[in-house]
């Protein structure tokens, strides 16, 4: 059976494109998630895992679908392999364990070199990715151009009418689990605004 799973960090990258690419493979089921880099619990990628059998193949379009490391890549593929499971990556041509079945010993050695340097190599982008994007960030503040994510409880924030009812409370000499939980929020977000406001 032809698995497929793919999975994209954030909104802006396209997930349909990934399906569509294991649609061609001719996939029997396909999972997909949508899930930041922070949250990497993968309930999607955890439930095909326990749907892959012997002699099944899994399909992803690259290495990063595995981990977000070089550890935890190389885990998962030796989870996957040991258990006579088929890996295609379609990126990385090479790394199609179908073609090193019949060389045995061989075979799996060729294969793991290649995923060692290249699950390496992922990991190496990852870290590139990220020094630049807090270059950047440090470029736009000495420019006076960063204003960084606003803050959910501020006066310009999501929350902006709980936070300017804290600030009233807090001026009443509520206490601060009472305003927690009053207004539903948590107390180090009243700490905060009360340290902020200098109350």
């Amino acid at each position: 059976m032809k698995i497929g799973y793919a999975r994209v960090s954030t909104k802006d990258q396209n997930l349909e494109r990934q399906i569509e690419e294991l649609q061609a493979q001719g996939c029997d089921k396909i999972y997909s998630e949508k899930k930041s880099a922070k949250n990497f619990e993968r309930p999607e990628y955890q439930k095909m895992k326990k749907m892959l059998r012997f002699g099944d193949v899994l399909i992803v379009h690259d290495l990063s679908r595995f981990g977000r490391n070089n550890a935890e890549i190389k885990q998962e593929w030796k989870d996957l392999t040991e258990k006579e499971i088929d890996i295609v990556v379609l990126n990385m041509p090479i790394l199609d364990t179908r073609q090193y079945r019949n060389l045995e010993g061989v075979g799996r050695l060729v294969s793991d070199i290649v995923l060692a340097v290249l699950s390496w190599q992922v990991e190496q982008e990852r870290l590139n990715n990220l020094k630049a994007q807090r270059e950047g960030i440090e470029i736009a503040k000495r420019k006076g151009k960063y204003k960084g994510r606003k803050t959910e409880y501020s006066p310009d924030g999501k929350q902006s009418d709980k936070y300017f009812t804290i600030v009233q409370m807090l001026k009443d000499n509520v206490g601060q689990p009472e305003i927690a939980k009053r207004m539903k929020c948590s107390r180090d977000t009243v700490a905060k605004i009360k340290k902020e406001k200098g109350l």
